[in-house]
């Protein structure tokens, strides 16, 4: 017996606000472990304001709808845009390794994901849970960082290179 149109929404609307559970809950640790970062200040706000606003959508999928959570994730879309651009600009010019070994690599890589994660929840208000893509794009988002995370925790080679600061969190 096939699920209803009903269960399968209601399934849906769960699994976006799981994903969005997870993605408020990896912010909110990104914005902890910059406490030994040299511009901590700089990065909690970058990862505070994304996990707030996602937070607001795990609760309630239609505020992406209002001015103001649709005003506060552009301009910090915006702003992590353009920061990211100047960033990959640098790498291009001065990367020596693989860009997880530069810190403004790994810097790139946390405004990437905000940007990706914010717009889309940017792009849901019109639609909170969205169709099957959205859904299967916000799974993939949301996993990635925390796989990434293992991943480097895991390769003790790969942590070899960088800074104290980085090493020293988790």
């Amino acid at each position: 017996m096939a699920p209803t149109a009903g269960r399968r929404a209601r399934w849906a609307l769960g699994l976006w606000r799981a994903c969005n559970a997870l993605m408020a809950a990896f912010f909110a640790l990104a914005a902890f472990v910059q406490v030994n970062d040299p511009d901590a200040e700089l990065w909690v706000v970058v990862y505070i304001i994304p996990a707030m606003l996602t937070l607001l959508v795990g609760f309630n999928p239609l505020v992406t709808g209002s001015f103001i959570w649709k005003s506060v994730s552009a301009v910090h879309i915006l702003f992590c845009l353009v920061w990211a651009a100047s960033l990959a600009y640098s790498l291009l010019l001065h990367a020596q390794h693989n860009i997880l070994h530069e810190e403004e690599g790994r810097e790139l890589s946390g405004l990437v994901i905000i940007t990706a994660w914010m717009s889309l929840c940017h792009s849901s208000s019109k639609t909170p849970v969205g169709g099957r893509i959205q859904l299967l794009l916000a799974i993939v988002i949301a996993l990635f960082p925390f796989i990434s995370w293992v991943y480097i925790y895991i390769n003790k080679e790969m942590r070899s290179s960088w800074p104290t600061h980085c090493k020293t969190v988790i």
